[in-house]
């Protein structure tokens, strides 16, 4: 169904299969997946190292070219992905959600981390690196990040990594070809329904002060806009302001 390209180790997925476009001959096919059980530098947004034990997690990253979707819309495909993975997740666990802009929690613990790249040609994307990192088998975390949980934490069962890549990649793809065929807002009350947090006043942080606020809207931008509770609306982008565990 998908070619899927399986490795033992490699520094991070979506590095492989950046290098693959730019080495490979012949284009790639649109779909095409790298997993791998280990990572030697997987990363998060912004940086982050992303921790995963050899060979108990879901590390891969996907291949698509959304040449239709200009520079300034790609939050879409944010949105898409990150809906595909909660969607997945939900039929194994309940209380998933999205944290803005695109971490997958399980009630107040990050279970998956999703990094967009996306290479342009003038206006619009030319290709976009999908990776994906889900805590799947894990049973500890000795990193300093604050809140991981995996599925056998949650549940106490050992899971199919190989069935649980398909079906994401999969669901990634019809959401994909849903995107295609309809407008760029398809997406948008799913994705608004699903955030964490999304009723209700909850803690921020934002230029060294804590502040209590709700969620108003996402813009496509994909910009936070929350109102204070003041009645204040303020809009953020991705690092400027965080969430208070």
């Amino acid at each position: 169904m998908f070619n899927i390209i399986r490795l033992r180790e490699t520094v991070s997925t979506n590095n492989y299969l950046r290098e693959l476009l730019v080495s490979s001959r012949e284009q790639l096919s649109e779909g095409m997946v790298v997993s791998a059980d280990y990572q030697t530098k997987g990363r998060g947004q912004v940086g982050n190292v992303w921790e995963s034990e050899d060979g108990k997690n879901l590390l891969f990253s996907m291949l698509l070219f959304p040449s239709s979707i200009e520079a300034n819309q790609q939050f879409v495909l944010s949105k898409m992905v990150s809906l595909a993975v909660a969607g997945v997740l939900k039929e194994e666990i309940d209380d998933v959600f999205i944290k803005w802009p695109n971490d997958i929690y399980w009630r107040d613990k990050k279970i998956a981390g999703i990094l967009i790249e996306n290479d342009l040609c003038g206006s619009n994307i030319q290709y976009c690196v999908i990776g994906i990192g889900l805590n799947v088998n894990q049973e500890s975390f000795a990193s300093n990040a604050p809140n991981p949980v995996s599925l056998k934490q949650i549940t106490g069962k050992t899971y199919d990594r190989e069935d649980l890549l398909k079906r994401i990649v999969k669901r990634i793809y019809m959401l994909y070809i849903q995107l295609l065929r309809e407008e760029l807002n398809c997406f948008d009350e799913d994705y608004k329904t699903a955030l964490y947090r999304h009723d209700g006043f909850h803690e921020y942080r934002a230029n060294d002060e804590n502040f209590k606020a709700s969620i108003v809207d996402i813009l496509p931008s994909g910009h936070l806009v929350l109102q204070t509770e003041k009645g204040t609306q303020r809009t953020f982008a991705f690092k400027e302001v965080s969430i208070v565990l």
